[in-house]
């Protein structure tokens, strides 16, 4: 069986950033999925699981609030639980696409009240949620985008 294309990154190199997983197209429709990496894989706590949640919901609903909101495919966590994948319309590069990531991050980073979708009838978990434990990582990933700018695998 052929070996996907995010097994055969090293896991034990990779350091939290932005990254392109794939480029999938199909006729004239490319969608970019783009690998936000919030911890170091294997040598770092995964995200707390409540945390995730919380910035499944704020992302999920600043992307698809924000001026690209049409081509926002799909936002959602890794199984791992170390970062998020968000899918784009369009061949993207992380270049095209940090400053909308910032932006997320200052949402959820300034967010108070109610976690949109957290309510019985609109999500199978409402009641996983913490925001407060959410901006934390958000915090630390902000900061390393901002810091360092990683958007190449290692090699």
């Amino acid at each position: 069986m052929e070996k996907i294309a995010s097994f055969t990154i090293d896991h034990l190199r990779l350091l939290p950033g932005l990254y392109v997983s794939r480029k999938d197209s199909m006729g004239d429709v490319t969608v970019t999925t783009f690998d936000l990496r919030f911890t170091a894989p294997n040598r770092e706590p995964a995200v707390e699981q409540p945390a995730l949640h919380t910035i499944e919901h704020l992302g999920a609903t600043f992307l698809r609030n924000s001026e690209v909101k049409d081509q926002v495919v799909y936002f959602g966590p890794m199984g791992c639980r170390t970062g998020f994948y968000f899918l784009m319309f369009g061949d993207k590069e992380p270049e095209e696409v940090c400053d909308l990531i910032l932006r997320m991050c200052d949402f959820i980073l300034d967010f108070e009240g109610e976690i949109p979708g957290a309510r019985p009838e609109e999500c199978g978990n409402y009641s996983e949620q913490n925001l407060m434990t959410a901006k934390y990582y958000i915090r630390r990933y902000k900061k390393e985008l901002e810091e360092h700018r990683r958007f190449t695998y290692p090699e």
